[in-house]
Parts: C-alpha cells; sequence; structure tokens
C-alpha cells in the first residue's frame, strides 16, 4: 500500500515538473498579441475599412466617372444608330437632395463600426485577462494542491501505522485514504483545467504553443470596489448600436425625400463617328455634303429629372423607416441591458468582496491554528505532563491550511473576474492595461530552461 502511494506522489510530481516545462507570457504581451492576431478584432477591422469605403463611395457621387469604348463594322439598309468608332463619355451627380442623407448615413456607419471595433477589441481584451488570471489562479492552486496533496498521503500513512498498532480505527484509515484520492482528483481537474486555459489563451494570442503559463508579477493590482462609477458611460457596443439607428435613421430620410424634388446631373461625351461600310451617307445627305463635320462629335449638359410617381421607391421608403424605428428601439434595450447589468456587477462586487474576507478570515484562522500545533508539538517534546498532539494532528492541520488556501484563491478570482468584467463595462479596462504595460515584467515571453 505504501509503495502505491510512492509511485502516486511521483506520478504526480512528475506532471506538475512537465506543467512547468512550458513557455511563459506576460499579461500585456499576450493582449497585445491578441488584439493583433484575433480573429474577432480582424473581422471588426475589417468592417470598418468597408464602412470607410462606402462613406467614400458616397461622396465620390460627385466625382465625375470617365468611360472608353468602341467597335467597328458594317451595315446595309437603314441605319439603326449612329457608327461610333469609339467614344468618351463622363457623368457625375450634381445635385440630389436625397444625396447629403446617404452621406450621413455612411458617417455614422463608419461610426458604428468604429465603435464596434473598440468593443471586439474590449471583448478580446477582457477574454485574455480573464483567461490568464484563471489560469494563474489555476497553477496557484496546482503548487497548493501539489503540498496538499504531499500532507495526505503522509497522513495516511500515519493513520495505516496507527491502524497496524491498534491506535486508529478502520473508519479513520478510510477516511484519510478518501482525503488523499478527493485531493488527487481534485489535482487531475486542476491539471484539466490548466490545459483547457493555455490552449485557449495560445488560440487567443495566435501563439502556436499549447503549453503557456503565466508571469504573475505581470499583473498589475486591480483597482479597489469602490473607485468603479455606478452610472457609468455607454459601453463601445451601446454607442456602436445608437451609431448604427442613426444611419439606418438618414437612410430612411434620404429615402423618403424623393418624389417631387429635382435630380441634376452631369454629362459629357465626344465620339468618332465613321459612316464608311454604312449605308448613313445615303440616309443623312448631310455627311456627303461637308465631310469634316462627320468625323468628330462632342457633347455636354445638365440633365434635370423630377420624379412623380415611384411606388417601389415609396415602399422601399417606408421599409427603412420602420428599420430606422427597430433599430433604435434595440439600441436602447440595448443600452437598458447594460445598465442593469453594470448595477448588477457593482452589487456582486461588494458580495464577493465580503465573501473574500470571510475566506481569508478562515485560512488566517486555520494558519494560526496549524502554528499553534507546531508550537505545543515543540514545547510538549519529552514533557509527559502535557497533553500530546501526534504527527496526525500536524498533518490535518497542514491539509486544513491547505483547503482554507485553495478556497480562497478560488473566491479572489471570482472576484477578480467580476472586477475586469466592470473594468470593461465603464471604459476602465484599457487604461488599466496600459499601466500594467509600465511594469518591466510585461514586455517578454521567456521559455525557462
Amino acid at each position: 500500500m505504501q509503495i502505491r502511494w510512492s509511485k502516486a506522489m511521483g506520478i504526480g510530481l512528475a506532471m506538475c515538473l512537465c506543467a512547468c516545462a512550458s513557455a511563459q507570457i506576460s499579461l500585456t504581451s499576450a493582449v497585445d498579441l491578441a488584439l493583433r492576431n484575433n480573429p474577432k478584432v480582424l473581422a471588426a477591422q475589417a468592417s470598418v475599412n468597408k464602412a470607410r469605403a462606402a462613406l467614400a463611395q458616397a461622396h465620390d457621387a460627385y466625382i465625375p466617372s470617365a468611360g472608353i469604348n468602341g467597335g467597328y463594322g458594317g451595315s446595309t439598309g437603314v441605319p439603326l444608330n449612329v457608327p461610333v468608332v469609339f467614344s468618351l463619355s463622363s457623368q457625375s451627380l450634381v445635385f440630389n437632395f436625397s444625396q447629403p442623407d446617404y452621406v450621413r448615413a455612411a458617417a455614422s456607419g463608419l461610426q458604428s463600426a468604429t465603435f464596434a471595433l473598440q468593443d471586439a477589441r474590449d471583448q478580446v481584451s477582457e477574454d485574455v485577462v480573464v483567461t490568464y488570471l484563471s489560469l494563474d489562479n489555476a497553477q496557484q492552486r496546482q503548487a497548493a494542491m501539489l503540498q496538499e496533496y504531499g500532507f495526505a498521503t503522509r497522513l495516511f500513512r500515519i493513520v495505516q501505522d496507527r491502524l497496524d498498532a491498534g491506535q486508529d480505527s478502520q473508519s479513520e484509515f478510510l477516511g484519510a485514504r478518501l482525503t488523499a484520492d478527493q485531493i488527487r482528483a481534485a489535482q487531475l481537474q486542476t491539471d484539466d483545467e490548466i490545459t483547457a486555459l493555455s490552449d485557449h489563451l495560445s488560440r487567443l494570442t495566435g501563439l502556436p504553443e499549447r503549453h503557456l503559463t503565466v508571469i504573475s508579477s505581470s499583473i498589475p493590482a486591480l483597482p479597489p470596489a469602490g473607485s468603479f462609477p455606478e452610472n457609468g458611460p455607454d459601453s463601445a457596443g451601446v454607442r456602436a448600436a445608437f451609431a448604427s439607428a442613426k444611419s439606418k435613421q438618414e437612410t430612411a430620410f434620404g429615402d423618403a425625400r424623393y418624389r417631387f424634388r429635382p435630380v441634376l446631373s452631369f454629362d459629357a461625351n465626344y465620339s468618332r463617328i465613321s459612316t464608311s461600310h454604312t449605308n448613313y451617307p445615303l440616309y443623312y445627305p448631310g455627311f456627303q455634303s461637308d465631310r469634316h463635320l462627320s468625323d468628330n462629335a462632342l457633347s455636354a449638359g445638365v440633365q434635370i429629372q423630377i420624379p412623380l410617381f415611384d411606388r417601389g421607391h415609396q415602399d422601399r421608403a417606408r421599409e427603412s423607416a420602420a428599420e430606422a424605428a427597430r433599430a433604435r428601439f434595440e439600441a436602447e434595450e440595448q443600452r437598458n441591458q447594460f445598465f442593469e447589468g453594470q448595477l448588477k456587477l457593482h452589487h456582486s462586487i461588494d458580495e464577493l468582496q465580503a465573501n473574500s474576507k470571510v475566506a481569508e478570515d478562515y485560512r488566517d484562522i486555520a494558519q494560526a491554528k496549524l502554528d499553534a500545533v507546531l508550537v505545543q508539538l515543540s514545547a510538549n517534546a519529552g514533557d509527559p505532563n502535557k497533553p500530546q498532539l501526534t504527527p496526525k494532528d500536524e498533518q490535518n492541520a497542514r491539509l486544513q491550511e491547505r483547503q482554507r488556501f485553495v478556497e480562497l484563491l478560488n473566491m479572489q478570482f471570482q472576484l477578480s473576474q467580476a472586477q475586469v468584467n466592470l473594468m470593461r463595462q465603464t471604459g476602465q479596462l484599457e487604461p488599466w492595461l496600459k499601466a500594467a504595460a509600465t511594469q518591466p515584467a510585461a514586455t517578454s515571453i521567456t521559455s525557462p530552461q
């Protein structure tokens, strides 16, 4: 039985040593790599580029376009068209009541895409920070559980020896074995958690390394709970929603201002004409009497169009107005949900802070009991008149202290996760990360030998 537990202890140590032989990455390095490589951020950047091109396209309606076309062939009978060899034409919009609305709609669309990009960056940053903190927490728990497992195996051997000597019962022996087995199962669960978190962090950052570990010194202190504003500004996601709603509203304005409003456009054309191999001179004698007039044609002017009736355009205008109203209501609903979630986070942080303090008190009590046991073991050595403590009492005290420490780590992580979430919602996450970038340990990726 003792040999079996020694092998299990050796396997646990080997697993931990293998886990330590992995690449290390600092917090700000991880965030920076994720913001440069994450598909969500890259997709949002592509949307910004698309919106910027759409705005340029709306402005370009006033810039003349030019093109050239040509061809040559013969014909017989009545001419069906002017025998143009090639022509150079240009068109542009001069004035349209709706076009300024479309330009403003495109500008609001670009603003919405920019806010959406910022929201994507904030989401990715939060994901990286939470994953990093979770991995750091898991690594600390792993180290604590390794110590806890060592105490449990020693307690198991002590109880086994006491059982053989008739000093402990079978139930105490089974209880000690159960404690060791539970800690071992928790160790395996933590190992799986570290593997999953490390893999997720590597995918966020775009690194091929699948066994990343954190640098605890690169994590700056989180702001105190009382430093978060009760009613912070709108998030980038909410601002993006309202900018998108404004863009749709401008489009609806442009679609509605169509009937009975003149549209002015500019047209210019130069054509080179050839009447050879055609019957054009036969039907149009002027080409025969004055030859030089048949070679070139030039026209330029402004065209005015006043729409009177267009049922399809009217239906499209109603559709645009309904879409704009829906976008506005959705943006307002998103804002309401945002502030409700922010309020819940404030209360949750207060509760988690209180629970974290309780867990810290439990851990301090367990540490105080362990210190008292160690002092009493030292003081009572060789004094048979005092109550005697045994190595079993020492291992139980050490186990209790490590268990309370793991519980404290879990509670502190929950509090940190809520604080990071609230920092993102109140716009404090990016400044916090910039402050972290000033720390020396936050700029390197290293691989321990």
